[in-house]
Order: structure tokens, then C-alpha cells, then sequence
């Protein structure tokens, strides 16, 4: 019997871990994993992330995606391994619906939705909080750094 990814809706054989079309992770339990340790900057182990001028946004700077960028806009967004999040994070070290970023308090706000792994933000477990330009947040093994 035989599955159809849900990305690019090829066929998968049962048992197989990946979509053999596309590279998706099916579907399983969420791995743990460990924070990155930043040392002394908060920039030495990540590669750099281009300003974007008069929008806030997320960047990814480590993980499978980097330099893919997110605007923030007015509408909340969804984060996760799901490919129905907004921003879509494929690593098995996150959760299927791990988090949501959404405007409020003149800025942005992220918020961990019972997460395995949580959200770290400057290498700090936080549940929610507002971003500040230049955080980097980790969710899972990406990286994203937010910018105003």
C-alpha cells in the first residue's frame, strides 16, 4: 500500500521516511535537540543575515533554508513542520504546529504553541515574547533572525 506526499502529492511507499519526489520528512515524532551555544556574539555560528529596509521580518540564518526571508505583516502567521504553516520549517527537531508570530504591543510577538522543543530566543527558553530587532530565534535546528 502506498501514501501520497503531502507536498508534491507523489506517490510514497509505506516505510519510506522521505518523499522520494521532493525530500519531505513524513510524518513521525518530533527529535529532540540541544541549543546552539552562541559564545561571546550572537552572530559567530550563523551566517549573516541582510537588513530588510522599513519591514520587520524573520530570515533564516542555519537551517536547510537559509536566506529564505518572511515579512511581517498585520496577520498572524503560523510556524512549523507542517507544509501548511506559513513558514515552513522541514526538520523533524520541530514541532508539526510549533509557533506563531502575530503583532501586537507596536511590534511583533512570538508565542510557543506546547512545543517538544520550545522556542529560544538569544539562547533563552521563552513561552512568549516580544522581538526585538537583531534576535535570533531558534525553533527546532533552524535559526531565524528578526529584523525591523
Amino acid at each position: 500500500m502506498s501514501q501520497v506526499c503531502p507536498v508534491c502529492n507523489g506517490t510514497v511507499e509505506d516505510g519510506w521516511k522521505a518523499c522520494p519526489n521532493c525530500g519531505f520528512k513524513l510524518l513521525g515524532t518530533t527529535e529532540k535537540f540541544m541549543p546552539i551555544s552562541f559564545g561571546e556574539s550572537a552572530s559567530e555560528p550563523i551566517a549573516q543575515a541582510g537588513k530588510q529596509a522599513q519591514q520587520a521580518s524573520l530570515t533564516i540564518v542555519r537551517g536547510s533554508q537559509i536566506g529564505t526571508v518572511y515579512r511581517l505583516d498585520d496577520k498572524s502567521l503560523s510556524i512549523g513542520r507542517s507544509p501548511q504553516c506559513d513558514i515552513f520549517l522541514n526538520d523533524m527537531t520541530v514541532s508539526r504546529d510549533h509557533a506563531s508570530v502575530f503583532p501586537k504591543w507596536g511590534g511583533f510577538v512570538i508565542r510557543d504553541k506546547q512545543s517538544y522543543n520550545g522556542i529560544w530566543i538569544n539562547n533563552e527558553s521563552v513561552e512568549e515574547a516580544k522581538l526585538v530587532d537583531g534576535d535570533i530565534v531558534q525553533i527546532g535546528a533552524f535559526c531565524l533572525k528578526y529584523e525591523e
